[in-house]
């Protein structure tokens, strides 16, 4: 079931009204009729501003309006509307939040800039400097040509948060166009367009509702684009609750009194007690997320008590446990610790009285954390203005943490795509509030861990983040953390990021800054090998090879600037040859003796003197960055055996298998044991260590397998995954085998390049207080 323009999603409340509560559907088929009539009326706008700020300039408005009517003249929307009715409604929903009159003037021009021929300059000569840059900030701001509708979208999404960072009343704006769109949603003909809209509504701007605080226009949201997403689901939902609706209206009215009678018992004078019901949405998600079946829900009804004063939330609260039984774990205390929006209220579940047996939710709050919870920031506006509406009245709104948290991820995210998916991160997610050594409140996901809550603190600590205690006690970094924990970050000066750490993380900020890191690492390492490689081939060819020389190439190998070459040999795409022949033209004439097969199709050289190959073993040329190998065809599928993984260096075999190619395993392997029958199944292989020389790649990170014995303390873990870290390798798995009281038996599979690597990383761990044996483990 698609709700129709305007109609109010049931246990929402309408969001648009006149002054005398005309429900938003009735606003919006007014609207519409008086602009299909030939003229509409103004006048309903600015008496609706009136009644909650008795001195604004509501002539401003009038001027806006009057220019939105002429900007917009002979534009349609998909229903045929006058286009003017979508500006006048979203001005509608922005004075329906009691927001300031350049809100309301941003509302009614916010399509202006992109859709008709007025422009900034135009309106801040009009109406000044700040709506002239608010209205600029809702705009699309140019007409980007970008590969995807994914890519565009992260790129105006990308926009908002740069303009939002600067007046949240930009995003204010956004969504109140977003609510209207999605309202009239139905009347666009094209169901992909729907069903695309409606998941970035879902996806985008349903979150950042929650964000900051509009629980009534996020479910709204949420509700509009399930109907589209998923018409089905919605229309078994509503069907449920309307059975369940006639059915339970005693019930709900029965509870009700009694709640109230109560909180009256208890002492407590002004007391309003409500019942509703989950919006659909909330409950589709919620049977998603807990994979029950809609009769299992405990919540779906839930009743609200609104009292006077902080301290009576408490003694309601102990009248509601005094009489009914508490369900274990549902008690939640938002008033001590609000959320990061600003949202305050106590949460418990209880068990009613027999016969019913039913299980309810009761939220309790008063009624200014009533209204904070419902219009979050711009309820906040009105509690800070008094009155409404003042003159500069934005300077009382302070930029949230959240924005600032996604300009940090804006700037530590390299691409679009990666932005939007650190962002989603940032967006979803419940909560834990856990506390620094000095008492300060840090609120995070659900699920994270001491490297979220370094980064949570400083970027510049989760840098160097090393360890941490928890409670007192030292605590791995993948280790989740719960409410109330107490967090001590242990930093070094050298210490740095770790790509493992990707693996773990859920805040968005920290993954941003980790893959930063780890970009500009493997960037370096790229660079040095470059350099490296570039510096050998000119030397072989005896020729100056300086970098005053090696500019004199970027424009014929299309490289912007000389570490962009250096990186690019680094990392294969381009030949250290390829930039000596650039650089000397000449020396491509010089015709050297390939070490080729005559006359055998396919085998592109044989084994070199190195490579302790069978003369005249074919050799697989590398490609793509993969390990190059002596003694295969071309062609050849690949595998490298998980039993002993193998890396550079180690003396390896080949073991044939139909149809899956070959498997390559060290020579000391236990596993080829199991091939002693079928001889024939062997290669004789090796790593072509000629082609890692001349292109100094050794292939991609390859996984070996260390086993430790270490002392029993939780400090050991920690100091071996920094060890790793700073061996310039990663900790890919991490198991305890073996733990006594005194000691553990440890296996750890560490990323590195090849066997001297990982040497090193091994004489590394020896070096560790703590660690009393470690080798490289076999099967």
């Amino acid at each position: 079931m698609v709700t129709p323009a305007g109609a109010e999603v049931p246990g929402t409340g309408p969001l648009t009204g006149d002054s005398s509560g005309t429900s938003v559907s009735v606003v919006s088929a007014g609207v519409d009729d008086e602009a299909a009539r030939g003229g509409l009326n103004c006048e309903k706008l600015v008496s609706r501003v009136l009644s909650y700020a008795p001195r604004a300039d509501v002539d401003m408005i009038r001027r806006a309006f009057d220019v939105a009517c002429a900007a917009h003249a002979g534009q349609k929307r998909d229903n045929g509307d006058p286009y003017i009715t979508h500006p006048f409604a979203v001005a509608m929903i922005m004075a329906r939040f009691g927001l300031d009159v350049q809100s309301v003037c941003t509302a009614l021009l916010h399509d202006t800039i992109e859709d008709t021929s007025v422009n900034h300059e135009t309106l801040k000569l009009e109406f000044g400097q700040t709506v002239a840059d608010l209205v600029d900030g809702v705009t699309k701001l140019t007409r980007l040509e970008l590969q995807s509708d994914r890519t565009k979208q992260a790129e105006n999404f990308r926009k908002l948060v740069l303009a939002m960072s600067k007046d949240i009343r930009v995003l204010l704006v956004k969504l109140a166009d977003r609510l209207h769109n999605m309202r009239t949603l139905h009347f666009v003909e094209r169901q992909d367009r729907r069903q695309r809209i409606a998941r970035e509504t879902l996806d985008i701007y349903a979150p950042l509702a929650e964000r900051i605080g509009m629980d009534r226009l996020k479910t709204e949201l949420q509700n509009l684009s399930f109907a589209q997403l998923e018409p089905e689901a919605d229309d078994t939902i509503r069907t449920r609750l309307n059975y369940l609706r006639g059915q339970g209206a005693d019930v709900i009215e029965d509870v009700r009194r009694e709640l109230l009678r109560l909180c009256h018992e208890a002492g407590l004078k002004d007391v309003q007690v409500s019942g509703r019901e989950k919006s659909p949405y909330s409950i589709w998600e919620k049977m998603q997320r807990r994979n029950v079946a809609f009769e299992q829900l405990s919540d779906i009804m839930a009743f609200r008590v609104n009292v006077g004063t902080r301290e009576d939330c408490y003694v309601a609260l102990g009248a509601v446990h005094a009489a009914y039984p508490m369900i274990v774990g549902r008690f939640k205390d938002y008033i001590s610790t609000p959320k990061a929006n600003g949202y305050q209220s106590l949460h418990t579940g209880v068990t009613l009285r027999s016969p019913r047996n039913q299980k309810i939710e009761v939220q309790i709050r008063t009624q200014a954390m009533h209204d904070i919870a419902e219009n979050g920031v711009a309820a906040h506006w009105a509690y800070k203005e008094g009155t409404g509406v003042q003159e500069g009245g934005y300077g009382g709104l302070r930029r949230p943490r959240w924005v600032q948290d996604l300009l940090e991820i804006l700037e530590a995210s390299s691409a679009p795509d990666e932005f939007l998916e650190n962002t989603k991160l940032e967006l979803y997610q419940d909560q834990v509030f856990c506390f620094t050594p000095k008492g300060q409140l840090i609120s995070l996901p659900r699920g994270a861990t001491p490297v979220d809550f370094a980064y949570a603190v400083h970027s510049q600590i989760g840098d160097t983040c090393v360890g941490a205690r928890i409670n007192g006690r030292l605590m791995p970094l993948r280790h989740e953390l719960e409410n109330g924990d107490q967090v001590e970050i242990m930093t070094a000066r050298g210490g740095a990021p770790s790509p493992s750490w990707e693996r773990f993380v859920v805040t968005g900020k920290a993954r941003a800054r980790i893959r930063r890191y780890v970009t500009q690492q493997q960037r370096q390492v790229s660079l040095d090998g470059g350099r490296a490689a570039l510096a050998k081939a000119f030397r072989q060819e005896g020729v100056d090879g300086s970098e005053k020389v090696i500019e004199t190439t970027l424009k014929a190998l299309k490289q912007a600037s000389l570490p962009d070459l250096y990186v690019a040999v680094g990392t294969g795409a381009l030949g250290a040859r390829e930039v000596v022949h650039a650089a000397y033209p000449e020396l491509r004439r010089v015709q050297r003796v390939p070490r080729m097969l005559a006359g055998l199709p396919g085998v592109l050289g044989t084994a070199g003197p190195r490579t302790g190959a069978a003369p005249g073993a074919f050799v697989r040329k590398p490609a793509g960055g993969a390990i190059p190998l002596v003694g295969l065809g071309a062609g050849v599928a690949v595998h490298y055996a998980a039993c002993c993984h193998p890396l550079p260096g180690d003396r390896i075999v080949g073991v044939v298998a139909t149809g899956k190619g070959v498997t390559i395993h060290t020579r000391s392997c236990q596993t080829l044991e199991n091939f002693a029958a079928t001889p024939e199944r062997f290669l004789d292989v090796d790593w072509d260590y000629d082609a890692m020389a001349r292109t100094g790649n050794t292939g991609p990170m390859r996984v070996g397998r260390v086993s430790i014995v270490a002392e029993n303390e939780p400090s050991v873990l920690a100091a071996i995954t920094n060890v790793i870290s700073r061996g310039d390798a990663a900790t890919v798995n991490l198991k305890i085998v073996n733990r006594q009281l005194d000691f553990m038996e440890i296996l750890v599979d560490v990323e590195v390049r090849d066997l001297r690597h990982l040497s090193s990383v091994i004489a590394g761990l020896r070096a560790v207080s703590g660690i009393t044996q470690v080798d490289r483990a076999r099967s």
